[in-house]
């Protein structure tokens, strides 16, 4: 009720909401719509932030900790390397050489940012934008998968990789994604940037088994990464995404065309200029292959490295730790024993004559294989000394020639080139059956294995046969001569008697062919050069002297089952003869006689137990006929009891490593000897301190193993082994030939190199020959490895030790001579020296008295 004076109130219009029992009235849907929409919001991001949290944690369990610098140590390479400095062998899984980041040139780290990301020293370790583009095109698109990794999250890869392992560290996931992610946030909050680019640019793959940044120079260019061009840093900068396509080697225009890419990002991000874009775009994509330097220098010797140090340290450290070994190997005389390994089995393997063509085609079939040729060996190609496969196409007796097809290349074999083909047999001489007819050994249609020759060379090689006239050598613009591979193996192996380096050693013919290492896994008779252990052990044991003397008569020694009746190589008998006589000559009845003493004083397993104490592991039977090499040995053991008697009687165990260093320099082992010129001075005073120190182990009296360095000096010289003489240096050793010359073998050394040599075949089927020897097949091998090994380099002749006196004897009877009336010098410990008769005595001094 309005009162007197009171406003006029407008009057109430009817309610358009009806309240009910109290409640607020109902808000539009709207503004429900919009508050419910916010809820659902917060409430999905913190279901986000919740999930992102427990993702965070489950995805980081088990992932690898991130290293501190000082920890980064990814796989790198195991290095063998000759004592002169160079690589020799390399063993690996990840072919890595991790590099300081100083030593990374500018342009080759630009050149990775602007192709792999350019945003590097901007974002966070993750490039969210184009995570989230990748992820589109990848998933929503599917117009092509894409990865979007920075360089931080390709170096958290890598490590994933190293941890997990690649089909782990590399798998298509989301979770491989996520743990990626979280490394790379993690690395940028450890390290700066230019350290993050350092582990990754000596980690990133970059095709051919290269890692990191100095292993594809070296790869691709044989140079250091410093040396880089911009044309070769862009071309390597371009790998990373697709190594297999954008190979240099196999894909040289698509490698090609990646640089341009990688030049063009370089230039539009100011890093070069249009000139220097446009001059690198035009050069040539020329790469160059990295060497198998294992398989191409010393695979033999390396190998046998390889597994000790696999021994001592094991495989994956060979394989990861990047470990430093050095080889007492020296490359000059391993080269020298791998020449004259190679040139004396294909001598000797040709004495045994011609083993037939590789195969014989006709027709189709020869059409396609002389394409093949031509492709192999395209026309102009050829030069003299190369070795290839041609087909015969005539054959001309009357002439004296063959006609060969190489492709598209025809040349001329003629018997000049050829005369060795002989038929094998082993009773024959090869002087007495030399070819005069080429189709005596080929025809056409034969496919055969030729060396191109300078006719010079096919001249002097008639000369030396002495057959036919070199001046009938046809001239012709091509000229061949009949090769074949040798069947024939043999084994080499030198040590420096002084260091005891393994200074050079062969085991066969060819590694690719057979890894059989014959210089430890071959174990043969040795023949003759087994009679130096048993005049040894007479000389210690026995007393025996050069003048000794022996009976060289025949004779017939029984058992209970069989008798034997050993024979002179000449077939001959002498009679009665001195202990120099007999070694010089290598007797066989004399040496068995010896035995036969040595076994009435020392026993049954005498000669054997003083083989073991020479450093023979392999077992000496218990008979007479060990005297004359029955008794397998292999070429390793052999050459180091000649080592022995080099030091005269002091053993030691010879050494393939001269020092083992881990990645960081740390010495893990070191063998290097104090006169060894390679090594350096500090290391060289600490091994001349260990040579003073260490205890010696002399098993033998040096005035023994003086007489029979003495007595093989003779061999060397005048006997079986005269040719070694040759090498103009004072040396000795001792011809070795088995039965049917299934063996033959030269041992010898000078001061400063002791060397043996082995030829044979790996299984007894063919002997060599009665006519091939020690003296004639193994011999003129060690003659040219000892020849090149010791060039300029002068041996000093073996001196006597103390308690030697030296006399003239009389070389048939052992009798001591006067002063000028002939005989031989001979050493004999002192007070065992034959002396003058009285009468012989009282001569001499009425001769002087003449004199004066």
């Amino acid at each position: 009720m309005r009162e007197p004076g009171d406003p006029q109130q407008p009057p109430e219009e009817p309610s358009s909401r009806v309240v009910l029992d109290g409640l607020p009235p109902e808000r539009p849907l709207r503004r429900r719509l919009l508050r419910w929409g916010l809820f659902a919001a917060i409430a999905a991001v913190n279901a986000v932030i919740v999930a992102a949290v427990v993702g965070w944690f489950v995805f980081s369990r088990g992932l690898p900790d991130i290293p501190t610098l000082e920890q980064y140590r990814p796989p790198i390479i195991t290095e063998m390397i000759s004592a002169d400095g160079q690589i020799a062998g390399e063993f690996f899984v990840e072919r890595r050489k991790v590099v300081p980041y100083a030593r990374i040139p500018r342009r080759v780290i630009q050149a990775f940012i602007a192709s792999e990301d350019k945003n590097f020293f901007e974002h966070g370790g993750i490039d969210l934008l184009g995570t989230l583009r990748a992820a589109v095109k990848t998933y929503v698109l599917r117009s092509r998968i894409q990865g979007a990794s920075t360089l931080t999250q390709q170096t958290a890869k890598a490590i994933l990789i190293s941890a997990e392992g690649f089909d782990r560290g590399t798998e298509r996931s989301l979770r491989r994604k996520i743990r990626e992610l979280i490394l790379a946030r993690r690395l940028e909050a450890r390290f700066t940037k230019e350290q993050i680019l350092w582990m990754y640019l000596n980690g990133v793959y970059l095709g051919h088994h290269s890692y990191g940044v100095q292993s594809a120079a070296e790869n691709y260019y044989r140079k250091n990464v410093e040396d880089l061009t911009l044309e070769e840093a862009a071309l390597i900068a371009g790998l990373p995404q697709a190594p297999s396509r954008y190979s240099p080697f196999s894909r040289p225009e698509a490698a090609a065309e990646r640089r341009r890419y990688v030049l063009r990002r370089m230039a539009e991000e100011g890093m070069i200029t249009e000139g220097e874009r446009r001059s690198a775009e035009k050069a040539e994509v020329k790469v160059f292959g990295v060497d198998d330097v294992f398989r191409e220098t010393a695979p033999f010797y390396v190998e046998t490295v390889r597994r000790q140090v696999v021994d001592r340290y094991g495989n994956d450290r060979l394989l990861h730790d990047g470990l430093r070994v050095e080889m007492a190997m020296d490359l000059e005389k391993q080269r020298a024993a791998q020449a004259a390994v190679l040139k004396g089995l294909v001598e000797v393997d040709q004495r045994q004559g011609f083993t037939g063509p590789v195969a014989k085609v006709a027709g189709a079939e020869r059409t396609a294989l002389a394409a093949r040729l031509a492709k192999a060996w395209p026309k102009g190609t050829l030069r003299p000394g190369d070795f290839c496969v041609g087909i015969v196409d005539r054959v001309d007796d009357k002439a004296g020639v063959v006609e060969v097809e190489v492709g598209e290349t025809r040349g001329v074999l003629p018997i000049s080139g050829m005369r060795w083909a002989r038929r094998p047999n082993p009773v024959v001489s090869y002087a007495d059956s030399l070819l005069s007819r080429p189709s005596s050994a080929l025809h056409a249609g034969d496919v055969v294995v030729l060396k191109r020759v300078e006719r010079a060379e096919l001249q002097r090689k008639e000369a030396q046969l002495g057959v036919g006239r070199p001046k009938d050598v046809p001239e012709a613009p091509v000229l061949f001569s009949l090769q074949q591979d040798p069947t024939l193996q043999g084994a080499l192996v030198a040590v420096d008697p002084g260091t005891a380096y393994v200074t050079a050693m062969v085991g066969g013919y060819d590694f690719e062919a057979s890894e059989f290492n014959r210089a430890f896994q071959a174990c043969r008779q040795p023949g003759s050069a087994f009679k130096p252990v048993v005049y040894s052990a007479a000389v210690e044991k026995l007393d025996y002297t050069p003048a000794t003397i022996l009976t060289d008569a025949p004779i017939v020694f029984r058992d209970d089952e069989s008798s034997w009746k050993p024979q002179n190589y000449g077939e001959d008998f002498k009679g009665d003869v001195t202990l120099r006589t007999a070694l010089v000559n290598s007797m066989n009845i004399p040496a068995v006689k010896t035995a036969e003493a040595l076994n009435a004083k020392l026993g049954p397993a005498g000669l054997g137990d003083w083989a073991k104490t020479l450093g023979i592991t392999t077992p000496v039977k218990q008979e007479l006929g060990s005297a004359l090499g029955s008794s397998c040995v292999t070429p390793w053991e052999l050459t180091n009891v000649y080592a022995l008697f080099a030091r005269y009687g002091e053993k030691r165990p010879s050494a393939f490593v001269k020092r083992v260093l881990d990645r960081d320099g740390r010495v893990l082992e070191d063998h290097a000897d104090y006169r060894d010129p390679w090594v350096g001075l500090d290391e060289r005073l600490a091994g001349a301190v260990a040579e003073v120190t260490r205890p010696r182990e002399q098993v033998m009296d040096p005035r023994s193993a003086y007489i029979l360095v003495r007595l093989m000096r003779e061999v060397a010289t005048v006997g079986t082994g005269a040719r070694a003489a040759a090498l103009g240096k004072p040396a000795a050793g001792k011809t070795g030939t088995t039965n049917d010359s299934f063996d033959t073998w030269f041992m010898g050394f000078t001061r400063d190199l002791a060397t043996g040599v082995w030829l044979g075949y790996d299984v007894n089927v063919t002997p060599l020959g009665r006519y091939e020897t020690g003296g004639h097949a193994a011999l003129p091998i060690w003659l040219d490895f000892m020849s090149a090994a010791l060039k300029g380099r002068a041996q000093p002749e073996f001196e006597a030790p103390s308690g030697i006196v030296e006399v003239r004897i009389d070389p048939a009877t052992g009798k001591a001579v006067a002063d000028g009336a002939g005989g031989v010098p001979e050493p004999f410990k002192q007070g065992t020296e034959p002396v003058l008769a009285d009468a012989e005595k009282k001569q001499v001094e009425v001769q002087d008295l003449f004199m004066q």
